[in-house]
């Protein structure tokens, strides 16, 4: 894990403060990027979102979809709390905590968009962290890759239709086009570019999965260059709302950081219930407590603009994942023993 991802919530952080100090500092700067925009998509952070997803898109081998046959239990356990447990839960903690426990402290029209964004976060399983989780829980590689790579093909197919239910369920008007949208720009799009790239390496070096790895070490770094970019800018566009609101970090990150440890205990014991060996359950348990937050992020700002609270709770949600994510991976290690030998 290198430096960047071990110390990703503290880049986060300051990234955060420069967004503020600079929205308050320099406020027409800031306006001035959110006004190009076409079809409600910004291109500036369409950009930056695209340098997000794309080198993790690199990283899908979809060849590896042809051993899910191999150790189903593992991969059904996933596919369960990914899609039919966690975006539920986090749709049922966002309107507890918002409509009832919070109610006094956020207007009805903010908590609506603050719920938005923990749906948004629910609805889509991480693609990319997960490999690091997995490496640190000594995780089985090819299996980890089976899980992300069928999660992948799910949310081409689910993300729009889930989001737009639980949306609709919570009160919140979603624009269907611009939510497919959204899914062609951020899923679709980036995974096609992902799977060229990987048959164009693959056929024209001698050897073809060095020559993957390799590019995708190198793009690496654009990637955590756009997660940056992004917070900072939306930190920006909303940096009067969050001084005169900094309780909305914490009171957003209160209920995050229980659907986070609650999914994976949930994810984690329910494999040892099931026997399943360790390499198999410590990265099921990390698939499904983390999200892929650079889509969650992209597409509340396609929905409800730069400056929405849905903007600004899968915002938050990068902030808290990785410290909460690097605690699961200590539980995991040390529990180990509770699995039966790999």
């Amino acid at each position: 894990m290198g430096i960047f991802e071990r110390y990703l919530s503290v880049w986060v952080a300051l990234a955060m403060a420069v967004g503020i100090l600079g929205g308050l500092w320099q406020p027409t700067l800031f306006q001035a990027v959110a006004a190009f925009e076409y079809a409600q998509v910004n291109g500036v952070i369409a950009l930056l979102i695209w340098l997000m997803i794309y080198p993790m898109m690199v990283q899908v081998d979809f060849s590896a979809i042809r051993d899910v046959g191999k150790k189903p239990t593992g991969l059904v356990l996933t596919l369960v709390i990914n899609w039919l447990v966690k975006p539920f839960t986090m749709a049922l903690l966002g309107w507890l905590f918002f409509r009832l426990l919070f109610a006094d402290w956020v207007d009805p029209q903010t908590a609506t968009e603050y719920i938005a964004g923990m749906i948004l976060l629910g609805v889509a399983p991480c693609t990319a962290m997960v490999f690091v989780w997995s490496q640190l829980t000594k995780g089985d590689a090819n299996y980890t890759l089976v899980q992300v790579s069928v999660n992948d093909l799910i949310m081409i197919v689910a993300f729009a239709p889930i989001s737009a239910w639980l949306l609709g369920v919570s009160d919140i008007t979603v624009p269907w086009s611009t939510l497919l949208l959204s899914v062609a720009l951020y899923v679709v799009l980036p995974l096609l570019a992902g799977v060229a790239t990987r048959r164009y390496l693959a056929r024209h070096a001698v050897s073809g999965e060095e020559a993957i790895r390799t590019f995708a070490s190198r793009i690496k770094p654009w990637s955590i260059f756009g997660l940056l970019a992004t917070v900072l800018l939306l930190f920006g566009f909303q940096a009067q709302t969050i001084i005169s609101q900094p309780l909305a970090i914490v009171l957003i990150a209160i209920p995050l950081l229980i659907q986070t440890y609650g999914i994976f205990a949930l994810s984690y014991f329910a494999g040892c219930h099931l026997k399943l060996p360790h390499n198999v359950a410590a990265p099921a348990g990390m698939i499904g407590a983390s999200n892929f937050f650079e889509l969650a992020v992209a597409v509340a700002i396609s929905l409800f603009g730069l400056h929405s609270g849905a903007a600004l709770a899968t915002v938050v949600g990068v902030l808290v994942e990785v410290p909460v994510m690097l605690s699961l991976v200590a539980f995991a290690n040390r529990t180990r023993h509770w699995f039966p030998s790999n």
